[in-house]
């Protein structure tokens, strides 16, 4: 479901590679200068970037079997 999400946010493939490069070197959950960079960084906005990492998070998350959204492994 996440991964449908993150479909439509129609980014360029330059944007996406900054992005996952970030993801898996840098944090899964950059704090907000980090997430200030990073935007800068793919001429995207704050808001952009910080949607894109929560919907990138859902799906790590589902596969690695956990809940998409944060909280409990038991929910």
């Amino acid at each position: 479901m996440a991964s449908i999400r993150m479909e439509s946010m129609q980014l360029a493939e330059d944007q996406i590679k900054v992005l996952e490069e970030n993801f898996t070197r840098v944090s899964k959950h950059p704090d907000e200068a980090t997430l200030m960079l990073i935007a800068a960084e793919c001429g995207l906005s704050e808001a952009e970037t910080a949607k894109w990492f929560k919907l990138r998070n859902a799906v790590w998350r589902e596969a690695e079997g956990l809940p998409a959204q944060l909280g409990s492994v038991k929910d």
